[in-house]
């Protein structure tokens, strides 16, 4: 009766598609009739009411439940092979980037009964920790009951170790297996199987799915156990695995209130507003908030919601329910079996021994000790361990790309060298000037009449700017920086011209008001300075200034400012040189889309090394270059190159101008685009290979023609992401530039586009030999 009455939901939710929640409500209302209130404790005639019930379910869907069991397995492979094309299915590839045309295979297997008595039970286990990445057998097990069980985490199952106990030569058997499984796959393996009567029985076995620290674990174990070897231990562990492990954790020190605590399912930290509906997570997510989804248990059904929460919590389940094993596999944050959470969804609200959270409130999840905490509270960055270095280390072995990295500061820096960084690849001059007192000189140059009083408020700036590059040139120690000149157009320095006339309305008011003629004198001439800083706004305003007078543009009509920052740059150089440390320079020209404007340019930048140098008796080597960032000067590569001794493909920029579309608006339109499959990837993210990437291998190719030895980057946010790393490596450039904290997966990235790369070359190579063999076979017969 009791594998009837699984068989009658579960056929009626796969095959007939009734609503999980309406058999569920069945199920808790015979429940709370019984003494005890669980499965077990249901006798004959009430599972016989569960089962009516259900048939009356499915009933009113104007279906029934085939009484030939031939009819049942046709119509239940049929419904297999549909789900392919299910929500659920759909989200699940386009997360793991799988293709649609795929297909999908059905097994079908004899059916062994967990829930035959005391001696009978179903479990999952994993042949390692999935969490942590330690050689332990771990999962879970349920006596007397399905494997639907364990899952869905209807009941709270007993961890494997209990099972030593409870049924010791079963135990015994199942270790064993379980580790001839992983030596056999040389992976975790996660495994299910029921114990019928005594009887073992193995159901299945695949790789496990694993958090990213015990991805980087297991594949340094194995590697040392020598089961794999070094370069398959690189393979092994994916990028979005290795960014899990850069993830903030909560911070040790804080003293919030716990809420509630469940089970660590899956590590990391993670605040959001409670949603209790998947439906609602992903519209929120879209909309741009941070949610944490809250429910009594996940089935596959809440698959989307969980793709957009920030974390989830679950009131019932184990380490290896659903939740657990879903949130582990996509790296988010997770706290399953938190039973002191009753969740109701009618009230849109969650309550913990009398206190009620409702939709919207913030909480923080801590997926590392099982904690949920009321609000947001302080995250750190995490530790990283041995385990962590060392698979660096082997990555590093690999790769050919080097790996720089994005930074601005003394303290980017700092933290880019701490990631592994081999110099930096974009030191973006413009976010040095705003701070307080620079932003007030900075504008002060800007608004300046004339060459004379631009220089008098450069001069200002200068001390600073060369403080900021002493603080780099001292924390990269000799590798190379790569410094960008003034890029941005001026009005971003500018107030915005809504606000200023919001504060002239203002001060207007104000005006009108005043009860003395000393205030109205100051209101007066604080509204003539407004007017003016107003005045000069519209002056430079730009009807598309992203196109406008920025970047070599700027240092050509106002070459004081390339002066001031050139004089900056060597005069800190020729500082940390007299330290005795070292100091490689690579000065980068930005926007050139014509030769003559980095020839010019350049001419500048000698002019004012030959100054600065003279002045400290010292020489300073250096390279000038170029971001190539503009379509017209990847096809003129070649003259460009001539006045260049490196290319830096600045992505973002060049992707904007290929698509003709702003990276801050395509945000409205290009995940339908995606959505629609009319672009596989949002191009701003991934590299587009046919268009932008055909940019860059073809400005590669012209500017080495000319110059064979050109170096040759580039510095978007493309640089961390694998797939583009992987075309960087393919196309031959020699480094990637990322965000300090992208480094390791780009260090990672790299090595693994360098193995497969050599594995293609390897298998063409032996392809091309056999081919050959086969051709001297033919004509030695003839």
């Amino acid at each position: 009766l009791d594998a009837y009455r699984r068989f009658a939901s579960l056929f009626g939710e796969i095959v007939i598609g009734v609503a999980h929640e309406k058999f569920e409500r069945v199920m808790d209302r015979f429940k709370a009739q019984t003494e005890g209130g669980r499965d077990t404790d249901l006798k004959p005639e009430e599972l016989r009411g569960i089962i009516a019930a259900e048939k009356e379910i499915i009933l009113a869907e104007q279906h029934a439940i085939p009484d030939d069991p031939y009819e049942q397995l046709r119509v239940a492979i049929a419904a297999v092979f549909n789900s392919w094309m299910g929500r659920r299915a759909i989200d699940y590839r386009r997360i793991n980037r799988i293709p649609d045309d795929l297909g999908t295979a059905v097994n079908v297997q004899a059916m062994v009964f967990g829930n035959m008595g005391a001696n009978s039970g179903t479990g999952v286990a994993f042949t390692r920790n999935p969490s942590t990445g330690k050689k332990e057998l771990y999962g879970e097990y349920l006596l007397n009951a399905q494997g639907e069980d364990v899952v869905a985490g209807t009941r709270t199952p007993n961890p494997i170790s209990q099972l030593k106990k409870e049924l010791p030569k079963v135990y015994e058997q199942f270790n064993a297996i379980t580790q001839l499984l992983e030596k056999h796959y040389r992976d975790m393996q996660d495994c299910e199987f029921t114990i019928e009567r005594g009887k073992l029985w193995m159901l299945q076995t695949r790789t496990g799915k694993r958090t990213g620290a015990a991805a980087v674990r297991i594949a340094v174990d194995m590697a040392s156990e020598k089961l794999i070897d070094r370069a398959t231990a690189v393979q092994r562990v994916t990028p979005e695995q290795l960014d899990q492990l850069l993830h903030p954790t909560v911070d040790p020190k804080t003293d919030a209130r716990v809420l509630a605590t469940g089970l660590p399912a899956s590590p990391g930290a993670a605040h959001g507003q409670v949603v209790f509906s998947p439906d609602e997570a992903e519209e929120m997510a879209r909309e741009g908030a941070e949610v944490v989804l809250v429910r009594q248990e996940t089935s596959p059904d809440d698959f989307h919601g969980m793709v957009a929460a920030q974390a989830i919590v679950t009131a019932r389940g184990g380490m290896t329910s659903h939740a657990a094993v879903v949130a582990r596999g996509m790296g988010k944050t997770c706290v399953s079996g938190a039973t002191a959470l009753e969740v109701d969804y009618s009230q849109q609200q969650f309550s913990v021994n009398g206190e009620v959270v409702t939709k919207g409130e913030w909480i923080t999840v801590d997926g590392s000790t099982g904690r949920v905490f009321l609000g947001k509270v302080p995250t750190v960055q995490p530790s990283l361990g041995p385990d962590f270095y060392e698979l660096m280390k082997w990555a590093d072995d690999f790769r050919t790309l080097t790996v720089r990295a994005n930074a601005d500061t003394p303290h980017d820096a700092r933290v880019a060298r701490s990631m592994g960084a081999e110099g930096i690849g974009l030191c973006r001059t413009e976010h040095m000037f705003f701070g307080d007192k620079r932003l007030a000189s900075m504008r002060q140059m800007i608004l300046a009449d004339g060459t004379g009083a631009r220089e008098k408020a450069l001069e200002q700036l200068l001390p600073l700017q060369r403080g900021d590059f002493v603080g780099i040139f001292r924390e990269m120690a000799g590798f190379p920086v790569t410094i960008r000149l003034l890029d941005p157009p001026l009005h971003e320095f500018l107030p915005n011209v809504d606000e200023l006339l919001g504060e002239l309305s203002e001060l207007k008011m104000a005006l009108r008001s005043a009860s003395t003629l000393a205030d109205m004198d100051h209101l007066l001439d604080e509204i003539d300075e407004k007017r003016q800083l107003l005045h000069h706004v519209n002056k430079i305003r730009e009807a598309n200034p992203m196109l406008g007078f920025r970047g070599c543009r700027l240092g050509l009509l106002f070459p004081e400012v390339t002066r001031m920052q050139c004089r900056a740059i060597f005069e800190a150089a020729c500082q940390v040189k007299g330290e005795r440390k070292q100091v490689t320079l690579e000065i980068m020209v930005p926007l050139v889309s014509i030769s003559e404007e980095l020839k010019q340019q350049a001419e500048m930048i000698h002019d004012v090394a030959r100054e600065v140098t003279g002045e400290h008796g010292m020489k300073i080597e250096y390279a000038v270059g170029t971001m190539i960032e503009l379509p017209r000067a990847a096809l003129t590569a070649g003259k460009i190159a001539e006045h260049a001794d490196f290319f830096s493909f600045g992505t973002n920029d060049l992707t904007q101008t290929t698509f003709g579309l702003s990276r801050d608006d395509s945000g409205r339109f290009l995940p339908a685009y995606v959505d629609r499959k009319i672009l596989a990837d949002d191009p701003f993210q991934v590299l587009d290979r046919e268009g932008v990437g055909e940019l860059v291998r073809l400005g590669t190719e012209r500017g080495r023609s000319v110059k064979p030895d050109l170096k040759v980057g580039i510095c978007g946010e493309h640089g961390g992401d694998p797939s583009s790393i992987a075309f960087c490596n393919e196309i031959g450039l020699n480094y990637v530039s990322c965000s300090p904290y992208r480094v390791p997966v780009a260090r990672l990235a790299a090595a693994q586009a360098a193995l497969e790369a050599e594995a293609k070359a390897s298998a063409e190579e032996a392809g091309e030999e056999a081919a050959q063999a086969l051709e001297a076979v033919g004509a030695s017969q003839l």
